[in-house]
């Protein structure tokens, strides 16, 4: 081995030419999930390690709920909040979301052919519509959010439930940092 391949990574995070890529089960908290490729300065980036962690999510909603269910994660996230939330309109979850207004109304277009959702005028004011769930949206949203609280307990196996409230909890102050930048 080329005194190179076997030279200790280097201690400054700038460093982006850590070395070669590291063998199967080497077992270090710097490496890459997938490709076991160090991360450097990576690994300290807290949206790269959101990055990261949403590889995981993602994979344990596309096949518990979207494969299965013909669900992409936003309309998921509709109907929670949809069923969460009495007489809210579309102009609120665009805002809850950060989307734009057409693009709700996308969404909901196709929830409602789905028969997922409806959107009915307010009597107080005709001009704003409120979405609710319909019984299948209800029943839908309770299933897909079994399905996925039993991935996400198998995917944090290794967290205790102190850990995992913490986590959530913590990303939880990271997504409200956006109300704080206004």
């Amino acid at each position: 081995m080329s005194p190179a391949a076997s030279a200790p990574p280097s201690s400054d995070p700038m460093d982006l030419s850590a070395g070669p890529e590291l063998p199967p089960g080497a077992g270090t908290d710097d490496a890459t999930p997938a490709g076991r490729l160090r991360e450097g300065a990576l690994s300290t980036l807290l949206g790269y390690q959101l990055a990261q962690a949403a590889v995981t999510t993602t994979e344990v909603f596309e096949t518990r709920v979207g494969e299965v269910h013909d669900l992409r994660p936003v309309e998921y996230t509709l109907l929670m909040l949809v069923g969460g939330n009495t007489q809210v309109s579309p102009t609120r979850l665009a805002r809850a979301l950060a989307v734009t207004l057409p693009n709700i109304k996308m969404w909901l277009d196709r929830m409602e052919t789905r028969g997922l959702v409806r959107r009915e005028r307010s009597e107080r004011d005709r001009r704003i519509q409120h979405v609710t769930l319909t019984e299948a949206g209800a029943a839908l949203a309770a299933q897909a959010s079994a399905l996925l609280h039993e991935g996400e307990r198998e995917v944090l196996d290794g967290f205790s439930p102190g850990e995992r409230l913490l986590l959530v909890e913590l990303l939880h102050r990271v997504a409200r940092a956006r109300e704080r930048r206004r």
